[in-house]
């Protein structure tokens, strides 16, 4: 059964920068915000926009500032994550809304963690996709040499210039081998391959993305919000346990610093969970919703 809701492109202002928003669904049903990751952009979660507008409800999905079609505001401490989460409060605001259903995944589940802890009030549920509690990860990186290794672009995106060289060789080979060899056979396509070139070629964005990960390195957010961490909205953490870059243990762990939260483990997913289950992602995140 394929709804295909009609998709509109906003630019939306939001905590000083203009955002690429897609909209989908219901203008007076819930709002769900989807958070993309590194180095997707909204399409990343096309297969969720249309279930679950076709379930009522009104759905953004932006570009996060520095990608795709967003405003790329140039220095690094325009990344740092707190303002990153202040992005997501203004677009509550520009949807007219008290709050919203919050789901991320990758640095945009980092930038919904952060939501929720920050700005708790404007989340009515959170839902996240395969990345721990930022306290947690923290932790397990510093603690767990097995997590250093697997996290060892971290550090490599701190270098000037060079990651953007590195990326964009060979017409972004890398950048999307990334996608490719990290995720099941099949998942992205050669079409999704040739979308996501087209978002990584916008002028300023690599620069911009990256700058995601500098600014997490120069801990421009001191980290005194993580002493008051705590997760008091409801939460689900769905997790592809096959993840290449994050240990599973991390999931379960990120539960202690939640008031009300489960984890779902699907044992034969990636990283790239909601892409490689999507209609187990969508029933996931419906049922969670309602």
């Amino acid at each position: 059964m394929t709804h295909t809701h009609t998709l509109e492109h906003k630019m939306i202002s939001t905590n000083g920068v203009n955002l690429h928003v897609v909209q989908a669904g219901d203008p007076n049903g819930e709002l769900v915000i989807l958070l993309h990751g590194f180095p997707e952009f909204w399409y990343g979660w096309r297969q969720q926009i249309d279930y679950l507008a076709a379930a009522g409800y009104w759905v953004w999905a932006p570009d996060q500032r520095g990608y795709n079609l967003s405003e790329k505001p140039r220095g690094i401490e325009k990344y740092k994550i707190s303002t990153l989460a202040a992005d997501v409060a203004g677009l509550i605001d520009a949807a007219g809304r008290e709050q919203a259903y919050v789901v991320g995944h990758d640095w945009g589940a980092a930038v919904a963690w952060m939501t929720a802890i920050r700005h708790a009030e404007r989340v009515k549920k959170l839902a996240i996709l395969n990345v721990p509690h930022p306290k947690i990860m923290l932790e397990t990186v510093r603690s767990s040499p097995a997590q250093m290794l697997k996290s060892w672009y971290i550090g490599f995106f701190q270098l000037p210039v060079l990651p953007e060289l590195f990326s964009s060789a060979g017409e972004f080979y890398f950048s999307a081998q990334a996608l490719l060899q990290t995720s099941k056979p099949g998942t992205f396509s050669d079409a999704d391959i040739t979308e996501y070139i087209r978002a990584w070629k916008q002028p300023g964005a690599l620069s911009s993305m990256i700058n995601w990960y500098r600014a997490m390195g120069r801990r421009l957010d001191d980290g005194a919000f993580l002493n008051n961490a705590r997760v008091t909205v409801p939460t689900i953490i769905i997790w592809g346990a096959q993840d290449r870059f994050l240990q599973r243990e991390m999931a379960q762990e990120s539960t202690t610093l939640c008031d009300d939260a489960r984890v779902i483990y699907f044992e034969d997913a990636t990283h790239w969970v909601q892409h490689e289950k999507p209609n187990e992602v969508n029933a996931l995140l419906s049922e969670f919703f309602s």
